[in-house]
């Protein structure tokens, strides 16, 4: 039976979810790097506002000082202390959220669009009078974006000598132009919307039913969710709500780490397998070092105990609304340290007791669901299989997340690189990855390609497309699996030779064919002026340049669209290598390759491909070449030969010099 009629097409698997945890890194990664200056700001918060700890103190003021910290009699008390008055209001309304609009611009357009970003969101504070965290995170990444599209307009037209003159001038006038802008337009936006969502909060508070946002906070938490919700909106509004009562107890509804620690327990007394033996570490990581994502594969691989973090995160929310806790600041990480740094003077008793009767009830209810669960499946398997969803989920590998998989003490000696056909992509791949491991030294360490049909349950690890995982799985329970989807440069290439320790001596490389070029390429199956537009007239036009020279029947041209369909062929680095499915390869009749240049890129779903490959293989003797082509787009200067190659005996002598 074909395998690529029941795959669904990356765009169209978690696509919402996709784009709302990228938007959610998005602003991450806009506060968490000044997470620092909140914390400051908490600080002086806690301790010199009207109701902070340290009310009266003053420079202006030693004698309030000294009976504040003393007790010495009697005094009369100014309103405010000259630190407070002097430095809380001015760092929420300026410092913060300029900072966060710097490193918003920052992350777009480096240095210059960080000080555009700055500029631009001046407009949106001075147009309005509550905290404009919204609207940096608005208008830095815009003042950004924007400066760096102006720029290249004139990139490489500015006459030597003039290029600080422009530069500093078109940032300066373009920077006025957008704080007009904010002033005038976005400002009425963000505090429109600003109010609307405190009239929300305040909805939910007034109406005790703040504790039903654990209803979305708890699942979005598990799917990764979570930052947009909480540097997106908690936030904000909770710095906010700071300036005004001194404390908020939004700040606590996504880091209280109540409910993971409940669920944690209850895996240690009752769950089996690898998945009780780790409980106690992941408990000791998720509530002392505030990292939350050691829990989320134990809520994975058992997905009815989201019922539990539910139960948990309505109850320490409760607490903390009965007892009218809150933070000064966000706690970041979520660590019971971090939150009591940051719990306000009054809210102590009320925070401890979240976090106990918070964990106490994700614990009943998790006990209960675990203790009644009667299936009979493999914990240790189901945590490994959590574990690498939870990353595919996040898009990366987690430190954290290693401690639950335990391949740091697998003894790793054959590695197998999987594709859907095992003739193209995962031939590409395992020669990146086998000379990565070679040039590491380690020993006895095979790396060869194979077809996800051909996988046997006799591996240790194996390598495949993100979209492939689920399936190779399948064939290989036993064994580890690392997901990419950059096959040429992938960061999970170098965590793999650091799962291989510190062995010696040189990767085993499996025999394969030395066939010159010319072998399986022609000269006449070579074109450096493509003219194809799109991804699939670019597959076409590959296609049918191996038709034309007899290596294929016409149906496969088809067949490679579908391969496409199923998981992209681009392997990164501008390179795209499209091929058949492994059931066209009664259309092969015999292994060749075709190659085109495009003088403009083709946007391969989303990302650019210069060189596209054409790939037929009946046997095994194309894969000589295909480690070729991986040597050569691993080094940028074999691709700048190729990029300027103008006949196709230079493109050959480029792969065939190439030692592999």
């Amino acid at each position: 039976m074909a395998t690529t009629t029941t795959s669904t097409p990356p765009a169209e698997r978690g696509g919402a979810r996709i784009r709302v945890q990228k938007f959610g890194t998005f602003l991450s990664n806009m506060v968490m790097p000044n997470i620092g200056a909140f914390i400051a700001w908490g600080f002086i918060t806690a301790l010199f506002i009207e109701v902070g700890w340290l009310p009266y103190f003053g420079f202006d003021d030693p004698g309030g000082w000294v009976a504040q910290v003393g007790g010495w009699g009697e005094f009369a008390a100014p309103e405010g202390s000259p630190i407070g008055n002097g430095l809380v209001s001015p760092m929420i309304m300026f410092l913060l959220p300029l900072l966060i609009a710097y490193t918003g611009g920052y992350n777009i357009y480096d240095k210059r669009g960080g000080v555009v970003g700055a500029i631009a969101t001046m407009g949106v504070i001075a147009g309005t009078d509550i905290p404009m965290f919204m609207g940096a995170m608005i208008m830095g990444p815009l003042g950004g974006w924007s400066m760096k599209k102006i720029d290249a307009i004139w990139d490489g037209k500015i006459r030597p000598g003039f290029e600080m003159l422009v530069n500093n001038f078109s940032a300066g006038i373009w920077g006025m132009l957008l704080t007009v802008f904010a002033f005038f337009v976005m400002s009425p936006i963000v505090t429109w919307i600003a109010d609307r969502l405190g009239e929300a909060v305040d909805f939910l508070v007034t109406n005790n039913l703040l504790p039903f946002t654990a209803v979305i906070i708890e699942p979005a938490k598990v799917l990764f969710l979570n930052n947009a919700l909480n540097h997106g909106v908690l936030t904000p509004l909770g710095g906010a709500e700071v300036q005004e009562a001194g404390k908020s107890v939004l700040f606590l509804l996504e880091a209280n780490p109540a409910s993971g620690l409940g669920l944690l327990l209850a895996y240690m007394f009752f769950g089996k397998g690898m998945a009780k033996a780790s409980a106690p570490g992941a408990a000791i990581i998720h509530f002392f070092g505030g990292i939350h994502e050691i829990y989320f594969p134990y809520v994975l691989m058992k997905p009815k105990l989201i019922l539990a973090m539910i139960a948990g995160g309505m109850t320490q929310i409760f607490v903390n609304v009965i007892f009218n806790t809150g933070l000064v600041s966000p706690a970041a990480p979520g660590s019971i340290f971090a939150v009591y740094a940051q719990t306000a003077r009054g809210s102590y008793v009320g925070v401890t007791l979240s976090v106990i009767l918070g964990a106490a009830a994700s614990f009943i209810v998790a006990a209960i669901l675990l203790k009644t669960d009667r299936t009979e499946e493999d914990e240790e398997g189901d945590l490994a299989a959590a574990t690498a969803s939870m990353e595919s989920m996040k898009g990366k590998k987690s430190i954290a997340s290693s401690a639950l998989g335990g391949a740091a003490g697998r003894d790793i000696k054959n590695i197998v690189f999987a594709c859907d056909a095992g003739m193209g992509s995962s031939a590409m791949g395992a020669s990146v990855l086998r000379k990565k491991i070679q040039q590491a030294g380690h020993h006895d360490v095979t790396v060869v390609n194979k077809a996800i049909s051909n996988l046997r349950d006799d591996v240790d690890l194996v390598v495949t497309h993100q979209d492939l995982t689920d399936r190779a799985r399948q064939k290989t329970p036993s064994a580890m699996h690392v997901s990419v989807d950059n096959f040429m440069g992938s960061p999970r290439y170098d965590e793999i030779v650091e799962m291989l320790g510190s062995s010696s001596g040189g990767a085993a490389v499996a025999d394969e064919p030395a066939v010159a070029a010319a072998n399986v390429l022609s000269p006449d199956s070579i074109v450096l002026g493509g003219s194809a537009r799109t991804r699939d007239e670019a597959i076409a036009e590959a296609g049918q340049l191996l038709v034309a020279a007899g290596a294929v029947d016409a149906s496969y041209v088809e067949a490679m669209h579908e391969r496409e369909k199923s998981v992209s062929t681009l392997m990164g680095n501008g390179l795209a290598i499209p091929h058949g499915t492994n059931e066209a390869k009664g259309a092969i009749n015999r292994s060749a390759l075709s190659f085109v240049r495009y003088d403009e890129s083709i946007d391969w779903n989303g990302k650019p491909a210069e060189f596209v490959v054409g790939i037929a293989g009946a046997g095994d003797d194309h894969l000589a070449l295909l480690r070729s082509l991986a040597t050569v787009f691993a080094d940028e200067s074999q691709v700048a030969r190729l990029r300027a190659a103008t006949t196709a005996d230079e493109v050959l002598a480029v792969l065939d010099g190439v030692a592999v």
